[in-house]
């Protein structure tokens, strides 16, 4: 594996909890419909939004992203076996094949104060 860019992002919970209160329609500018919702169209917990969100914070680092990241062309999707991924598409995408980068790796984690990201770009 030929890494070309690694990323990470620490959310603060109770800060994006207020953030999305404050400002509703922000769920609609940061993630998709589908990330909003488990696989079994339950409501995604907080946590699990932060989670969302710091994927594509640690996305655009890991891809040294040089402007404004277009936040719904990252998009955290469940692979086959459950796992976090990321897809990809539009001006983000471009990046990737711009850097020689085939896939992304993804891990996240959260507890009910932090939420963190990891982003692996791979060449």
């Amino acid at each position: 594996m030929n890494i070309i860019g690694v990323g990470v992002d620490v959310a603060d919970v109770r800060r994006f909890r207020e953030r999305i209160e404050r400002t509703p329609e922000l769920l609609d500018r940061l993630l998709t419909p589908a990330e909003r919702t488990t696989p079994s169209g339950t409501p995604r917990t907080v946590e699990s939004l932060a989670a969302r969100f710091a994927a594509k914070e640690a996305a655009a680092k890991a891809l040294v992203y040089p402007r404004t990241l277009p936040w719904r062309e990252v998009e955290v999707v469940t692979g086959e076996h459950g796992e976090p991924a990321l897809r990809l598409s539009g001006a983000v995408a471009e990046r990737l094949r711009e850097l020689g980068g085939r896939r992304m790796h993804l891990s996240l984690s959260h507890d009910a104060a932090l939420a963190i990201a990891y982003v692996i770009a791979e060449g």
